[in-house]
């Protein structure tokens, strides 16, 4: 790697030279990856296979868990994120009144 002579640049240089630099850190694991990528799927053309044959399906991506929507007044650690009919073990954590009035996380509630 070529040394540069920091002393002789101007300020406008070097603030150039700083973006320079930081923006090829940020993209520096992309470009990584980006190129085994390429090695991969030449190698794979090479012997007459498409990368895409060799990793079998593609993977499916994670499901997103929902954040909880509600919680118990009194116990905060049951939540409920609103999507079943009634809360996990709403009848013996969640006494008919508070089935009804379910408290939503953020303190406000509503009626159910």
């Amino acid at each position: 790697m070529p040394a540069i002579d920091l002393d002789t640049l101007s300020l406008q240089d070097l603030k150039t030279l700083q973006k320079d630099v930081e923006k090829a850190i940020k993209t520096f694991e992309d470009r990584q990856r980006k190129e085994a990528l390429a090695a991969a799927e030449a190698a794979a053309r090479e012997k007459g296979f498409s990368l895409n044959e060799l990793m079998g399906a593609a993977a499916k991506p994670a499901k997103k868990s929902t954040p909880p929507k509600f919680r118990h007044p009194e116990n905060p650690a049951l939540t409920w994120s609103g999507r079943a009919a009634n809360p996990p073990g709403s009848k013996r954590h969640w006494p008919l009144g508070l089935r009804r009035k379910i408290w939503r996380s953020d303190g406000a509630f509503r009626f159910g």
